[in-house]
């Protein structure tokens, strides 16, 4: 999913897709895609809105940023000297709508998504493990599969006795409060629980499936981080210059 406005991170989107926006030398996207790849994934489909052309023109020129070219002014021909990023991922991407939500987006993409695949948000990161992600998704055989995760409290939890503080956790992780964390495995019929381009998945499509008893959650207590603000831009770029999370 990488089509949004991002208008709570104005101070960057103005200007960059929220996917684009770069921590330690690359966009949050390229990072999350990272995670996949490491786990064998490299077939990615990316659902664009705001901004698409900065999206096409990353990947477009992906591989001469990287590398030693040789081009002829008169015929437009490149020629690559060397090899040096070496990604083999297959990227296709699909200009979803400027104003589709999210339930729209995936549902426009429904022609290319025929077998089970795996979906996630293009401002998330963390260390899920792939492949016990998948093997619960089909060991639970529902429509959809999310990842819940318990991110730490943004502000100090107290604790009480009466009018005593007995207790301080400066940024404690939520006990009891799970939340969507992306990082999906889904099924084809997904599709036929979104109506249309207005609805978040999140939403009206979600609440069908929990009708039908068909969403399950598997609990990830490892780290995950989404990048909604400055402050936690400024979190992610401390934490991959020292701890590189697609390679925990």
């Amino acid at each position: 999913m990488a089509g949004g406005y991002g208008t709570r991170f104005s101070e960057y989107t103005d200007v960059t897709p929220k996917p684009m926006i770069e921590i330690a030398g690359e966009p949050i996207a390229v990072h999350i895609m990272r995670r996949y790849a490491q786990y064998g994934y490299k077939d990615f489909v990316l659902a664009l809105g705001y901004k698409a052309h900065k999206f096409r023109e990353y990947f477009a020129n992906y591989k001469s940023k990287f590398s030693n070219i040789s081009i002829n002014l008169g015929t437009g021909t490149i020629e690559f000297l060397d090899e040096n990023e070496g990604l083999d991922w297959n990227v296709t991407l699909i200009d979803t709508g400027q104003d589709t939500m999210t339930g729209g987006r995936l549902k426009r993409l429904s022609n290319i998504l025929t077998e089970p695949f795996m979906l996630t948000y293009g401002d998330g990161v963390a260390n899920v493990d792939l492949h016990a992600l998948v093997n619960f998704h089909k060991e639970n055989q529902k429509t959809l599969t999310l990842t819940a995760v318990r991110p730490n409290a943004r502000f100090g939890e107290l604790e009480f006795s009466g009018n005593d503080v007995v207790g301080f956790d400066e940024k404690p992780q939520l006990a009891q409060g799970w939340i969507n964390g992306g990082f999906f495995v889904c099924e084809p019929e997904i599709f036929n629980y979104i109506e249309a381009d207005s609805e978040m998945l999140e939403r009206e499509p979600m609440a069908r499936l929990v009708k039908d008893r068909q969403l399950s959650a598997y609990k990830h207590e490892g780290f995950w981080q989404c990048m909604d603000t400055k402050r936690d831009h400024e979190k992610l770029t401390q934490r991959f210059a020292t701890d590189p999370v697609w390679l925990k």
